[in-house]
């Protein structure tokens, strides 16, 4: 397995996500992410399951957000929607959940 690879999410749970215009409650979203050492930045991503209030905040196209979880929260952007009308999101930089870290010590 790589360095790369994901046992597990990174953050399953609830999430409220926010854009200028209102909010939305989410019961369940699954967010990940990953180190990028080519940008030297986090990238973390998810998708948001259809509904009508996810559809009624985008406004069916992409739109920059805030994400809130148990955890903290972040900017991100929501792509415009897929076919099953789902939304995916994505942002760079503090995750708005927890990511473990490993700090080496060096003699």
């Amino acid at each position: 397995m790589s360095e790369h690879d994901h046992d597990e999410d990174d953050y399953r749970g609830n999430a409220v996500v926010f854009t200028e215009g209102g909010e939305v409650a989410i019961d369940e979203v699954v967010l990940r992410g990953h180190f990028q050492p080519i940008d030297g930045r986090f990238h973390w991503y998810g998708r948001l399951p259809a509904g009508d209030d996810v559809t009624e905040l985008a406004g069916g196209k992409k739109r920059n957000v805030v994400v809130r979880t148990t955890e903290g929260e972040a900017v991100g952007t929501l792509s415009d929607p897929d076919p099953w009308n789902r939304y995916r999101i994505a942002g760079v930089g503090r995750p708005p959940f927890t990511v473990e870290s490993e700090l080496e010590e060096t003699a």
